[in-house]
């Protein structure tokens, strides 16, 4: 038989210093959230309409074979920036994985403002 594990009776006395976010961080964040969701809306807006920049891009790509070579160049361009942005080690994030999230929340202010200029997306 195995000998019972012992419990450690006080496993969450590591946390008993955490404090709560302040107010500005927490309408930080929500404002942070808001800008990628307009973003994502934008992005997509863009994407599937008619003439689209979805349809643009996959015509160009498809149009000789020397444009679809450009396939694996991009499939490779995108692991190298996968590979830039992900941390080595599981315990820790590198802060360059932010740079997709800030980047969404600049096109999410782009389309905010435009939204607010023009009266449409």
């Amino acid at each position: 038989m195995a000998a019972p594990q012992k419990k450690d009776p006080n496993k969450y006395a590591k946390n008993a210093n955490i404090e709560a976010d302040s107010l500005l961080k927490t309408l930080s964040s929500v404002g942070g959230l808001i800008l990628m969701l307009i973003g994502i809306a934008g992005i997509a807006l863009e994407f599937f309409k008619k003439d689209g920049l979805l349809k643009t891009i996959l015509s160009w790509l498809f149009d000789t074979t020397t444009h679809m070579m450009m396939i694996p160049v991009i499939i490779g361009v995108m692991w190298v920036l996968n590979r830039m942005m992900s941390s080595t080690n599981p315990d820790e994030s590198k802060k360059s994985g932010n740079v997709p999230m800030y980047a969404m929340m600049a096109v999410g202010a782009f389309y905010a403002f435009r939204f607010l200029t023009t009266g449409g997306f």
